[in-house]
């Protein structure tokens, strides 16, 4: 279906460049072959930086092997455990800061069904991680003060 005039390839280019989430597809190898404008801004590598690298320099170096083997995995059985998920997690920028984003997951596959690579959507839930922990933090301290007064 085609909403408009534009070649169906042009509108495709302008959907993933202009998404309000950040949009990496990665090949087979882990190799970075789509990087939007939003991953740009939330990452701080700007496309030329991270097409042609490896996955690896937006994960911490603590999750790499796990994220390995796990992509490894999802390729091999083209699909993913954490389809229609969102998964909580950190990432890495490019001035090394860590931030959280929640990130979901796609295994894209050819014609003929098999896996070319995987496609990430990423959002920053940095500030809502944060805010959430301290309201998990003074949680625990509010029932410590009540059970100390039960007590």
């Amino acid at each position: 279906m085609q909403t408009s005039n534009t070649p169906i390839s042009e509108l495709a280019i302008l959907l993933v460049e202009q998404a309000p989430d950040a949009l990496i597809f990665a090949d087979q190898t882990g190799t970075i072959r789509v990087w939007n404008s939003a991953a740009e801004k939330m990452f701080g590598f700007g496309a030329s930086q991270a097409i042609g690298e490896n996955l690896d320099i937006i994960i911490p170096k603590a999750l790499q092997e796990a994220h390995q083997r796990g992509f490894t995995r999802a390729l091999a059985e083209r699909s993913t455990k954490y389809a229609g998920q969102s998964l909580p997690t950190k990432a890495v920028c490019a001035d090394g800061t860590q931030i959280y984003v929640e990130l979901s997951f796609a295994i894209i596959l050819d014609a003929n069904g098999a896996a070319m690579g995987a496609l990430a959507h990423a959002r920053d839930i940095t500030e809502r991680f944060n805010k959430e922990r301290t309201q998990r933090k003074r949680l625990q301290e509010l029932e410590s003060i009540l059970a100390s007064a039960d007590a």
